[in-house]
């Protein structure tokens, strides 16, 4: 049987998800928008590849920077899980 922690660590992480793709739709229609007003209508093939390695590129940055920050929180974390370690054998 699942905990109610985990239930709702369950529940948080849906609505978390849920909430992103929502603003992604949002931003998803709102740079086509600019997209339509620079270059004319979304449908163009000029438009339409211009969007997409824009976002590309976007993600791209993106995911690249999260991951650093994320290996960046890791190494902070295992070198105070280290020096606490070394401090309880010192005791």
């Amino acid at each position: 049987m699942v905990g109610k922690a985990e239930y709702l660590k369950v529940m948080a992480t849906l609505v978390t998800t849920a909430f992103a793709l929502i603003a992604a739709l949002a931003w998803q229609a709102a740079i086509t928008a600019i997209f339509t007003e620079v270059l004319g209508t979304a449908t163009s093939i000029p438009a339409t590849l211009s969007y997409a390695i824009i976002v590309t590129i976007i993600a791209v940055l993106a995911t690249v920077w999260i991951a650093r920050a994320a290996a960046k929180a890791a190494g902070v974390e295992a070198q105070a899980g280290k020096e606490e370690a070394q401090t309880v054998e010192m005791k």
